[in-house]
């Protein structure tokens, strides 16, 4: 599901520890991941989000995590390894024209989707894809950011969620991000 993939050499600048100055993972997920949840990082990287969100989901919890590329997936596991959370971290490599989230469906209590929409060729098919994955009352955070996606860009990936199904919940803020909470209804 790509279009403007991110370089492998960048995932290490997005799971550096200093990125939290900007973007605190438990600040942004913990409103919305508790413990025992099954969520779903989609475009995880190496796991910036990812590990927050297996402490978050607490024992009885999982993260799937999905990348278009197999290096940020084996460096998320790593890393999942050495934080002691492997156990709740299960990671997959999807093609560019699915998420491959069949066995998911209906399966999914919170999505992730952190800016990362904007590098997909299809949001139709990402959507609908997460939609069928969620349980029913599941929520989608979409988060892109601000000065790579414009207003108008991020205003339509939100219409396309709908056009999936999907209605707004809320409009959080995130610094430096343009964002919505969508519910799978």
């Amino acid at each position: 599901m790509a279009e403007r993939v991110c370089p492998v050499w960048i995932g290490y600048l997005l799971a550096s520890p200093l990125r939290k100055l900007h973007y605190d993972p438990r600040k942004i997920l913990g409103p919305y991941v508790k413990t025992g949840m099954t969520v779903l990082d989609v475009g995880s990287a190496m796991g910036f989000f990812s590990l927050p969100m297996a402490e978050l989901v607490g024992p009885d919890g999982r993260v799937i995590c999905v990348d278009l590329q197999e290096k940020m997936i084996r460096r998320l596991e790593r890393r999942a390894s050495k934080a002691g959370l492997a156990e709740r971290v299960q990671t997959r490599v999807c093609s560019q024209n699915s998420l491959g989230l069949d066995d998911l469906r209906g399966g999914i209590d919170f999505a992730l989707a952190f800016a990362m929409v904007h590098e997909v060729p299809d949001a139709t098919t990402l959507f609908s894809e997460i939609h069928r994955a969620l349980k029913p009352g599941g929520t989608v955070l979409v988060a892109e950011p601000r000065g790579h996606v414009a207003r108008e860009e991020f205003e339509a990936s939100v219409s396309t969620a709908v056009r999936s199904g999907f209605s707004i919940v809320e409009r959080p803020i995130i610094r430096l991000s343009r964002a919505v909470l969508l519910s799978g209804k």
